[in-house]
């Protein structure tokens, strides 16, 4: 099942390519770095996994697949920090590819995780609502230490992240905005949490109630920010291996992109336009 959730994926966010190439990727190593300023990438070549660096520790936002946590906390170690500073921890949304390795990073390193009271449930009990009979899509469960609401902060040494509630791709989808300096200039820092319809079910029978009027919320919503470094928690939303690749050239850092972020939004609603009405002809249909 996790073969055709990836290639429901696939589809969602336009990728061309075997079904399989996706999982390979989400637990393919990659070598650790610096983003820009105190971000630092230490996930795989298609799962994002990343730490925010504050004078009071180290906050890690996703952990990726929980096969892949032996790497993540190489990755951490070989960038010069212990396991032991990592005083926090954040997810995107409760999948099972971006929060399967939060519990074991959890008890690794004594932190604490934040997380929305939308997707609180599913932490919890390591479930993909809606498919909670499909246990292939489960994760490990994991205590939420604290709620963060919508519009609020998490703080560490004087760092602090804002929460961006937009439910949809998971009922508490939350993204974090970040304001970070590259040569002497202040610039966004948007993690984005995903607005693909992937494997939800939209019509007749939703993955959550209220799902269909969360994503057009979420899209008007998406429209509205503007940052211009778009860190995502998928690698092909956002040429990561490329830009990466730029970060040794001279010049501006290659994650500085104004507008980036609005394409993909804008890619991602036409697909949910058409999944809709997939779905809805679809559940139209006589069944003989």
């Amino acid at each position: 099942m996790k073969i055709a959730f990836a290639a429901s994926l696939l589809v969602a966010f336009g990728v061309a390519g075997p079904a399989t190439a996706a999982p390979a990727a989400w637990t393919q190593p990659m070598a650790p770095f610096q983003v820009i300023d105190n971000v630092y990438y230490v996930g795989s070549a298609g799962i994002a996994a990343w730490i925010i660096k504050t004078p009071a520790g180290l906050i890690l936002l996703d952990a990726g697949m929980p096969e892949y946590v032996p790497t993540v906390e190489a990755n951490i170690r070989t960038l010069g920090f212990k396991l032991s500073d990592v005083k926090i921890l954040l997810n995107s949304h409760a999948h099972f590819d971006h929060s399967g390795g939060l519990a074991r990073i959890k008890a690794d390193t004594g932190a604490k995780l934040i997380a929305s009271e939308g997707d609180r449930l599913a932490l919890e009990r390591g479930v993909y609502p809606g498919w909670e009979q499909d246990h292939s899509l489960d994760a490990p469960p994991v205590k939420v230490d604290r709620v963060v609401a919508d519009g609020g902060t998490v703080a560490l040494g004087g760092v602090k992240l804002t929460a961006m509630i937009t439910p949809g791709h998971s009922a508490g989808c939350t993204n974090y905005l970040l304001t970070v300096r590259d040569q002497g200039a202040a610039h966004t820092v948007f993690f984005f949490c995903s607005a693909s319809v992937a494997a939800n079910r939209l019509v007749p029978n939703p993955q959550y109630p209220g799902i269909v009027a969360d994503y057009r919320r979420t899209f008007a919503r998406l429209k509205t920010v503007r940052a211009d470094v778009f860190l995502a928690p998928h690698a092909e939303f956002y040429d990561l291996a490329g830009k990466r690749g730029r970060l040794r050239n001279p010049g501006p850092n290659p994650f500085i992109v104004p507008g980036e972020m609005q394409k993909l939004v804008a890619a991602m609603e036409q697909g949910f336009v058409k999944a809709l009405a997939e779905q809805t002809t679809r559940s139209n249909t006589p069944k003989h």
